[in-house]
């Protein structure tokens, strides 16, 4: 049970907010897990406020560790450091962003500079992604414990990385709280000239529109772009379908490869618009202007599973998540199986299916399980080409962390 102490007085500084926590969190904790739950607290020195630094003490006292608090969350602390005392200021934050900026220097030339800055946790930095799209910076909040920091953290990043504009953008479940604190509202343009048209960047050379102010997640789906460029490689000469096809992302890589022609297939007519729109952008490219794209709006379920049959050479299945929570996770399951059966009705001989999933509650072989069962039902033979998982600016350092996965099957 978590021990609450006494409280100071209005004259005096609170004392530091001091937390002990269960073994087993010490244990999680050094072995580099950056979250502590609010059930594994045992002791706690007063009341923390949203972002205050906690600093966590082991069982023989001693510094373990210092994280952003946040007392409305089941994630009670989210871990900056673990190891030595450090002194968390202007300077520290200064060299942890130089950090994540270093990791990034060689990934990319001059061909991409559309990428993920920071990614989360996994670059020091929890509950907070930044995502470039050209010179337009991107700041996704994901907890209420970066709000007390929030202009802090802004200016470091536009006297740092000098961008264009930077645009904040805040998960759902943070919204009213930036409102209330910072009157801050999502899709914000923070600093930088107003946008009379969506942003473009390049990505390997294609060019891309991203939706940073409104648009699922930042804007554009960045950390498929290995698997696109893969596709890419496969695609020549092959009539192509992308299901879930969103902004059209693997389809104009896949007329780039050399498809004969790429199919679009999403229920939304906002994706399919951008699609169209991201395709005007790259006629200059030989390939893509060749290529005979086409666009159908439908329920990738309900269009797979009509009687009518599709020849397609290339299948790509990349659908939104179908677990977003641990209880939703043996139904998503059996939904990637059918899915996978319902692509291969379609596929032609010698076709290859490509299909992904980024639901973290559903590991990767769970999934590549999945995906081989919907095969195996077809009775058709077929190939292992390969799986992927995260491209290395969207690294996962723990298991949460872990949500993108994709396996290639040829027919």
């Amino acid at each position: 049970m978590t021990q609450q102490k006494k409280q100071p007085s209005e004259n005096q500084p609170p004392a530091r907010l001091r937390l002990r926590i269960t073994a087993a969190a010490e244990t999680q904790l050094r072995a580099g897990h950056p979250w502590v739950y609010g059930d594994s607290v045992r002791e706690q020195n007063r009341n923390g406020a949203p972002g205050e630094l906690a600093v966590i003490f082991d069982r023989k006292d001693k510094f373990l560790a210092v994280g952003l608090f946040d007392p409305d969350s089941p994630i009670r602390v989210r871990i900056l450091h673990v190891g030595k005392p450090q002194t968390i200021d202007a300077a520290w934050w200064s060299a942890r962003l130089a950090q994540a900026v270093e990791q990034r220097r060689t990934l990319f030339d001059a061909q991409t500079n559309g990428y993920r800055l920071i990614n989360g946790e996994s670059d020091g930095w929890p509950g907070l992604v930044l995502d470039r799209y050209d010179e337009t910076l991107v700041l996704k909040l994901y907890t209420a414990a970066w709000l007390p920091r929030f202009e802090e953290i802004s200016n470091l990043i536009r006297t740092q990385l000098k961008p264009a504009r930077l645009v904040l953008r805040l998960s759902r479940n943070i919204q009213t709280a930036a409102r209330d604190l910072l009157s801050a509202e999502d899709g914000q343009i923070i600093y930088g000239e107003k946008l009379d048209s969506l942003p473009t960047f390049l990505e390997s050379g294609i060019r891309f529109e991203a939706d940073v102010c409104h648009g699922q997640k930042t804007g554009f789906f960045l950390d498929q772009r290995d698997n696109r460029r893969i596709v890419e490689s496969l695609a020549n000469g092959r009539h192509v379908l992308n299901a879930f096809s969103f902004s059209g992302g693997f389809s104009l890589y896949a007329a780039r490869g050399g498809a004969t022609s790429v199919t679009d297939l999403d229920i939304s007519a906002h994706a399919l618009a951008s699609a169209d729109r991201n395709f005007a952008l790259n006629q200059s490219i030989p390939a893509v202007a060749r290529c005979n794209h086409k666009s159908v709006q439908a329920d990738t379920f309900d269009w797979l599973a009509a009687n009518e049959q599709h020849n397609f050479d290339l299948i790509v299945l990349d659908p939104p998540s179908f677990a977003k929570r641990e209880t939703e996770r043996a139904g998503a399951i059996r939904a990637y199986e059918k899915l996978a059966g319902l692509g291969i009705q379609h596929l032609a001989k010698g076709g290859i299916l490509v299909a992904c999933s980024c639901s973290a509650h559903v590991t990767a072989e769970e999934f590549f399980e999945a995906v081989r069962r919907g095969a195996a039902k077809s009775e058709r033979a077929f190939q292992e080409i390969q799986t992927t998982r995260h491209a290395p600016d969207h690294h996962a350092t723990f298991k949460e962390a872990e949500y993108l996965k994709g396996i290639y099957l040829s027919f």
